[in-house]
Order: C-alpha cells, then sequence, then structure tokens
C-alpha cells in the first residue's frame, strides 16, 4: 500500500517525464515512477543514518598509534545542484589516540554522506568530522577523486575529468612527513592483492 509520501513522489516523476516529451501511460513507463521512488530511497539513504552511532558500535581500546588507511573505497553520489552522479574514490586515513574502529565502519560512513544530495568538497569535509568527532584520533586525512556527470553530460562535457578535493585535520594537517606518508601510500600501486 502506497502512502500519501510515495503517490506525491510518483505523481511529481509522472510531471517531469511529460515536461520532457514522454508519456508516462507508454507501456514501457508504467512502473516507471514506483521505481524511481524505490531506486531514491536506497540513493538518499544516508539522510536516515547517523555516522557517529555506526562509528561507536564498533570503537575498541588500542595502543595502535600508527596510521590506518582504507583506501579506493567506491562511493556513489548526487550533485545537489543538478541531481546527476558522482562517481568516484575515497581515501580515508587516522592515526588512534587510544581507540581504533572495526574497518567496515569506515567505508561505511562514506556511503551516509555519499547517499545524500552532495557537493564533493562538503562530502569531504563531512567523512574527516564524522571521524575525528567519534574517535577523536591524532588525525584524519580524506581525499576523494570523483568523476562528475553534471559536468560530463551536460554544461561544458568534459568527458573523464577528475576532482581531487582533500580535509587533513590534526597530524595530517601539521605534521608534513605524515602528510607526505599518506599522500605516497594513496598514490603507490595496489601490487600483489594477496
Amino acid at each position: 500500500m502506497k502512502n500519501k509520501e510515495q503517490e506525491a513522489f510518483e505523481a511529481a516523476v509522472k510531471t517531469m517525464m511529460r515536461s520532457v516529451g514522454e508519456d508516462p501511460e507508454r507501456e514501457g513507463l508504467l512502473k516507471t515512477p514506483e521505481r524511481v521512488f524505490k531506486a531514491y530511497e536506497f540513493i538518499y539513504g544516508g539522510y536516515k543514518e547517523d555516522p557517529k552511532e555506526i562509528l561507536q558500535s564498533a570503537t575498541f581500546t588500542s595502543s595502535n598509534d600508527e596510521m590506518v588507511l582504507i583506501k579506493d573505497i567506491e562511493l556513489y553520489s548526487t550533485c545537489e545542484h543538478h541531481l546527476l552522479p558522482i562517481i568516484g574514490r575515497a581515501h580515508v586515513a587516522y592515526i588512534p589516540d587510544g581507540k581504533v574502529v572495526g574497518l567496515s565502519k569506515i567505508p561505511r560512513v562514506v556511503n551516509v554522506f555519499s547517499r545524500r544530495m552532495q557537493i564533493q568538497e562538503q562530502l569531504t569535509e563531512q567523512i574527516a568530522e564524522a571521524i575525528m568527532e567519534a574517535l577523536d584520533p591524532k588525525g584524519v586525512a580524506v581525499v576523494i577523486q570523483a568523476r562528475h556527470m553534471c559536468m560530463e553530460m551536460r554544461g561544458v562535457e568534459k568527458i573523464n575529468s577528475t576532482t581531487t578535493s582533500s580535509a587533513l585535520r590534526g597530524l595530517f594537517k601539521k605534521d608534513e612527513k605524515t602528510r607526505a606518508e599518506f599522500f605516497n601510500l594513496i598514490n603507490a600501486p595496489m601490487g600483489n592483492r594477496y
């Protein structure tokens, strides 16, 4: 049973389809408004998740004080200006100060913020801030490299251009050697995966 919110959403999709010259009653499009509603529920699921709760659900005491890096985290987001895809990868590192977090929680936090309407610069900052707040580490570094379909599919139509953004906190911002180590690691080839 559809609620009023879903009915309104589906009506808006039909209006959009008509405005671009389509017939929402055409056989192939009859279920499109419902499919779009379900897709948007997933794509924008980040609004319903709390990154702090995710990080704190798997935080452990540790004597480790060396960099922890998870690189090449795939991300899919949506440009808040055009509602077109942003496709990229994130590299996230932190230096523990008495506690570490389960490794799977870092990509989950990337997903929480990616699954919202975004600009890349804000996305990068939000990930860094969430980790700083939840773990209080000695430092956090986040780099995102992404392609923006609003630049490729429309406007300037620059195919394969990549935008890189970074957010550095604590030792990654203050200490040149720590920062250099991070950038060397994220730019190093993966090599043998096992």
